[in-house]
């Protein structure tokens, strides 16, 4: 009689705790660290300080000593360049907008990227832009407005065109460079269509209904579509500044600046934010001086050449194609020799009065839209002793007073930057 094998025995089966003991435990997730907040970039608080300082300066009243030496060839050099050029052409002085506008765009690069590092949505810092634009033109109609008893409703100063093309920049910030580069040259080119299609006055036009007296050296050829007070920009503004309350028509701005100047000098922010994004890039920093230093070449030389060729005259008051590339080009080189003394080389104890400036360029614009004449008053009433402290008593000529003056009120504002940049306190929009 055959048998059959007992059946091996089923193991039992393992507690559920046991099971989820010995289960492998699932890897957690990788989390992507928060992006690092960027190194502040000392060279570009040194340019914005220089350029700052020079803004709220009025040059130390430099011109104004220059002028009393009519004969003085070397005088009437100095204040040339202490002075916006009449319409065609360019002096340091008309260095300073530029450079301010273009620092604008290579900041904007670090802010977002620091907000961003921060956690700040793409929403959220849109709506600080936004805010930021409006903030910018009241400002600067407020600061207009300071020496006249009614709001005086102008929209061509430094403040003012940031504010109206300060949106259109965040909206650029972080695109792709061949983008951002495509849209400076569409606000150029379409900029320089826009004056060149415009008609010309008619033959026999009376140039005094605009403000232009019989010797005044109008442009001809092709350059005489921006000639001062008959260009596109100008007849825009005579509309536009009318719809605005305002003591009497509108017929032309003092100078001849524009509110449409906004979209070239939109360009200028834009060349700027590229510059940013360059210095935040992973490249050498002697890859980036060199880049730095070709493209301002490039920019200088293009906006000389269509100076040059009649193809478009280089006037800053209305921030024509030219003008944006011309001094485009002197600013990335102002740009690149602080970034290899400053950042590279590290020579940064000389630039220290600038960067406290750089670091709080509102509150030095502000008051030097507002308070030069009440600090002189001051000045004189607590300090003068019974004599002029603007000649020191009688130790500086006359004729220098102004330049003292200037000083005077310059040293002032920078000890009031100088206190807040020790206390930590910095303006901001």
């Amino acid at each position: 009689m055959s048998t059959t094998p007992n059946p091996t025995p089923a193991p039992k089966a393992a507690p559920a705790a046991t099971k989820a003991a010995a289960a492998p435990k699932p890897a957690p997730a990788a989390v992507a660290p928060p992006p690092t907040p960027p190194q502040r970039l000392v060279s570009l608080d040194a340019y914005r300080g220089l350029t700052m300082f020079a803004m709220a300066s009025g040059g130390i009243n430099i011109r104004q000593v220059a002028l009393k030496f009519p004969d003085s060839p070397a005088w009437r050099a100095v204040a040339y360049q202490f002075e916006h050029v009449a319409w065609v052409g360019c002096s340091l002085w008309d260095m300073i907008q530029p450079s301010f506008m273009f620092i604008v765009g290579v900041a904007m690069v670090y802010s977002c990227a620091s907000r961003q590092a921060h956690g700040q949505s793409w929403g959220r810092m849109a709506l600080h832009a936004a805010w930021r634009s409006l903030v910018l033109v009241l400002l600067g109609v407020f600061l207009r407005s300071s020496r006249v008893d009614y709001t005086n409703f102008m929209f061509e100063d430094v403040l003012t065109q940031i504010g109206l093309g300060y949106f259109f920049l965040f909206l650029l910030w972080n695109r792709h460079p061949a983008l951002q580069f495509a849209a400076a040259v569409v606000l150029l080119a379409g900029d320089w269509a826009l004056f060149y299609f415009y008609p010309l006055p008619p033959e026999g036009f009376d140039y005094s209904t605009v403000d232009l007296k019989a010797d005044w050296p109008h442009l001809s050829g092709i350059a005489a579509h921006w000639d001062k007070n008959t260009n596109v920009a100008a007849a825009f503004d005579r509309r536009f500044m009318n719809l605005f309350p305002r003591p009497a028509e509108f017929v032309t701005s003092p100078g001849g600046y524009q509110t449409l100047n906004f979209i070239p000098s939109l360009a200028t922010m834009i060349f700027g934010l590229l510059a940013g994004e360059l210095l935040r890039s992973g490249q050498s920093a002697w890859k980036k001086f060199g880049w730095l230093v070709v493209a301002g070449f490039v920019s200088l030389g293009a906006g000389w050449a269509l100076d040059h060729w009649g193809l478009c005259p280089l006037v800053k008051r209305i921030w024509t194609p030219s003008w944006t590339l011309f001094s485009t080009g002197w600013v990335l080189l102002a740009l690149a020799l602080l970034y290899a003394v400053v950042d590279i080389f590290g020579f940064r104890r000389w630039a220290f009065p600038f960067i406290v400036v750089g670091m709080n360029s509102i509150l030095i614009y502000v008051m030097a839209e507002l308070l030069p004449s009440w600090f002189l008053g001051r000045l004189q009433a607590h300090l003068g002793f019974g004599g002029n402290f603007f000649t020191l008593w009688g130790l500086v000529p006359e004729v220098y007073s102004p330049l003292v003056q200037g000083i005077a009120v310059l040293t002032i504002m920078w000890l009031v930057c100088y206190w807040c940049y020790r206390q930590k306190v910095f303006i901001r929009i």
